[in-house]
């Protein structure tokens, strides 16, 4: 074999490896189950408890079009429900946001930082609850980020409070993502009654395929 040969074998070798271990959408890197990073959180015996173990697709459908809507006030986001994070990953990314990512579950947050730092980004980490964020705390922010949060019939009641609460305390764009759950098309109207919040289809094309709705509300 002449070294050209084994150079593009070689090449072969890496792309392959690398598209087991990531997977890349609108510029930001995705690492899988797999990646060397992620592999070395799992090590310290951390699992994450309340569906962050992976990446959600309908955090492709914000990432998406947020990329085709670019937000005017994007200075200071808040990641509700974040996981592992990718959408307020790449508003940081992208809009240079100082993105402060929230979940319930304490050990989404290596996860998240070991995309982070894959990324070439950091976020600031509150652990809470959709209930326990307050109207004070929500004011410092301009935009309220969030995806697959509207799981169960239990969560409409508490997801709609805090929207309630983000709403008053002037934070100018909210935005949910689904795939199109009962309890989310709940929370969405509940939100259009109120606050003329509005549900739009949204699909993804490319690396990765993704359907789903996005609530969008304008509070500026």
């Amino acid at each position: 074999m002449d070294l050209a040969h084994l150079d593009q074998c070689q090449q072969g070798v890496s792309l392959a490896t690398k598209s087991r271990t990531e997977r890349r959408f609108r510029g930001v890197v995705m690492p899988t189950g797999s990646h060397p990073a992620i592999r070395k959180v799992k090590r310290q015996g951390l699992e994450p408890s309340i569906h962050g173990n992976k990446l959600w697709k309908s955090r492709c459908l914000l990432i998406d079009y947020l990329k085709k809507n670019p937000p005017e006030h994007s200075r200071y986001i808040l990641d509700v429900g974040c996981g592992w994070g990718i959408s307020g990953i790449w508003c940081a990314k992208n809009f240079n946001s100082s993105v402060t990512s929230v979940d319930a579950d304490p050990d989404v947050f290596p996860f998240l930082q070991a995309t982070a730092e894959i990324n070439g980004v950091q976020t600031e980490h509150l652990v809470s609850r959709f209930e326990d964020l307050s109207t004070k705390q929500l004011s410092r922010y301009d935009m309220l980020i969030a995806a697959d949060i509207c799981f169960w019939d239990e969560l409409v009641k508490p997801v709609t409070k805090m929207v309630d609460r983000a709403v008053k305390a002037g934070v100018k764009q909210i935005l949910i993502a689904d795939p199109e759950r009962a309890p989310f098309f709940e929370v969405a109207e509940r939100c259009a009654d109120k606050h003329y919040a509005e549900v739009l289809e949204w699909n993804t094309q490319g690396a990765i395929e993704a359907s789903g709705a996005i609530m969008v509300l304008e509070n500026a």
